[in-house]
């Protein structure tokens, strides 16, 4: 009797493990899909960057587009195995072999998504590089602070523009691109007209991105302080830590020590990757993102577009920014990201045409180059002009899926790169063979400023003689070395791993469950219940729901919940005002806690098919 037992329990067990299997191994199987295509050309050092940083201010669609592609098919998956066990569960024998099935089958398809991903990622070699140490940084990077950097009398401004996924590549065939058609005419222009350090030749060049440079982040680090950004705890950790490499002397800390007034402008948060951070930390910036937009009356409450607001804003803020410090004694550095560009295809603004059909994410690049040269005309025409640098710089190659696929395997993929009204002359013709890092003593040099040996960080100055790294080892040989561990940059970044730990523990937002009731014809309403919040540690100032039936959410409609025995909160969702209630309904609830900060909590649906 016992045994019968035992077997009973074990060949549950073995069906409950078999399903788990499956889901888990069929997750993957569709998690590593939509990641290869959601993402091209991801470099491992990326991924775990994506992996860790923090969901706060991430754009909603992406997250969306994960759920659709991922987990419903997992869902549907599910049901179709569970209906299967239980429309077979008085047959052992052929329980156990769908059972048997399930199990195979999972580790079939775990065993090939493994393969590929391990392939795609290349992961051997990174893994490999994090289990060694390279030498490349420690002998190679200079620091600023044990050089002269002699500033001229009457010093420059600096407006410096990162682009988003902006590349070269996408100029067309005879001006240094990829395409067929020129996608960025406009940026193609005003990098012929000033420099990009091609050269004699018309054709357009830019900068490498190398390992730690691959995001936005990594990026701007990068190009401000001649630095990869690869540190040990995930590039989203230097949020829990009290200072953002503070060993280091950036780009932002050299205009602070010579009176400069500086500021970050960016249509999204600032929060996001730990820009917030870095920026502050080194240089005391102006911090002008999307929360200083709203929390100053410059969009309204409730507008948010894509990742915060359009760039179609952020060029109007930049230029009433531009008048204020114009008039100040201090020069200035106003430092801009765009968003628009940001993969997957982009975000289509009022000025969008469509000259390229429905490639959506080539109008919206097309757009961003028309309004940036709109705004650089605009500054020409402007009294502090004349004693204004302007550097133009693409943040890091594309992840947008689709919009380079044609482009030829042997093409060298660059950053869009230009430096408007140069106060440097170059001392040689020769095309330039360089990286990012690169735009750091670069950007100074444009500016007037004498840089004793031409080098800061692992960036050279660009309009010297000197040779760029790349230049003296080659790009395959730098990209090996930076895949590698350095001890100075694990000196240099001065992890805190206990408070990182400690900070990740504590950094919980609040969070609920929502449910919704049967929907009642009579009134025409969807009643809701929410309860279970946790981590509300600052106090509940209201929870309200956040309802819309259409995708443009032009019906969106804000309903607030009463609270019920002190752990529940209650509401009706009105919703007489369709002309056809049948659909489907989403709905997010949001919770504003004491402080006054708003947190979304929960997330359901409803749909009424009757």
């Amino acid at each position: 009797m016992k045994n019968k037992k035992l077997h009973k329990i074990i060949g549950i067990l073995g069906i409950i493990f078999s399903v788990l299997l499956g889901v888990v191994g069929t997750l993957l199987a569709f998690s590593a899909k939509w990641m290869f295509k959601t993402w091209t050309n991801l470099s491992m050092d990326e991924l775990v960057f994506h992996l860790t940083a923090p969901l706060e201010g991430t754009n909603t669609d992406m997250i969306k587009d994960y759920c659709n592609e991922c987990v419903v098919p997992v869902v549907l998956i599910l049901s179709c195995m569970i209906f299967l066990i239980c429309a077979n569960r008085k047959n052992k024998k052929r329980l156990k072999k769908i059972a048997l099935a399930f199990c195979t089958g999972a580790i079939v398809i775990t065993g090939v998504t493994v393969g590929v991903t391990w392939n795609g990622l290349d992961m051997g070699s990174y893994l490999k590089g994090q289990d060694t140490y390279s030498t490349f940084i420690d002998k190679n990077y200079v620091d600023p602070s044990s050089v002269n950097i002699t500033f001229p009398e009457q010093k420059k401004n600096l407006i410096y523009i990162f682009l988003e996924s902006m590349e070269m590549t996408y100029a067309d065939k005879k001006n240094g691109g990829a395409f067929d058609e020129n996608v960025i005419p406009e940026l193609t222009q005003l990098a012929q007209e000033n420099e990009d350090f091609s050269g004699k030749s018309n054709k357009l060049n830019g900068g490498y991105s190398m390992p730690g440079t691959t995001w936005t982040m990594g990026a701007m680090f990068g190009q401000t302080s001649g630095l990869p950004l690869s540190v040990s705890i995930g590039a989203n950790g230097m949020d829990t830590q009290d200072s953002f490499f503070p060993e280091i002397t950036t780009l932002g800390d050299i205009f602070q020590k010579e009176g400069y007034s500086q500021t970050l402008l960016i249509g999204s948060e600032a929060t996001f990757g730990g820009r917030k951070l870095y920026f502050t930390d080194h240089g005391q910036y102006d911090i002008m993102d999307y929360d200083y937009a709203h929390d100053n009356g410059l969009i309204p409450e409730d507008y948010k577009v894509w990742w915060g607001y359009e760039d179609e804003k952020l060029f109007g803020f930049a230029k009433e920014r531009l008048l204020e410090l114009s008039q100040q004694d201090t020069p200035f550095n106003l430092t801009m990201l765009t968003v628009d560009t940001h993969f997957e295809d982009g975000y289509v603004c009022d000025l969008c045409p469509d000259t390229f059909g429905d490639n959506q994410y080539a109008n919206v690049m097309a757009c961003s180059s028309r309004q940036v040269k709109e705004f650089v005309d605009w500054i020409q025409q402007q009294d502090f002009a004349a004693d204004t640098t302007i550097v133009i710089s693409g943040d890091h190659p594309t992840m947008d899926s689709d919009f380079c696929e044609d482009v030829d395997k042997d093409y060298e993929r660059r950053v869009y790169t230009t430096y408007i009204n140069s106060s440097a002359e170059k001392q040689t013709d020769e095309k330039r063979n360089y990286t990012t890092f690169d735009n750091f003593p670069t950007t100074l040099a444009a500016m007037g400023v004498d840089i004793e040996g031409n080098r800061l960080g692992l960036g050279t100055n660009l309009y010297s003689t000197e040779q760029t790294l790349t230049e003296k080892v080659g790009i395959e040989q730098e990209e090996k070395e930076l895949g590698k561990k350095s001890k100075l940059l694990n000196k240099m970044a001065q992890i805190d791993k206990k408070k990182y730990e400690k900070e990740l523990v504590a950094q919980t937002d609040p969070v609920g469950k929502a449910k919704t009731g049967k929907y009642n014809a009579e009134t025409e309403e969807i009643p809701i219940t929410v309860k279970n919040i946790q981590y509300a540690d600052k106090g509940i100032q209201s929870v309200m729901a956040a309802v819309w039936k259409y995708d443009d959410q032009s019906d969106l409609q804000w309903v607030p919940l009463a609270m019920f025995d002190g752990d529940v909160w209650k509401g009706d969702i009105d919703i007489s005002a369709y002309e056809d209630p049948k659909g489907a309904y989403n709905i997010h609830v949001y919770l504003v806690d004491g402080k006054g900060d708003l947190y979304n909590i929960a997330q359901t649906a409803k749909k009424i098919s009757k």
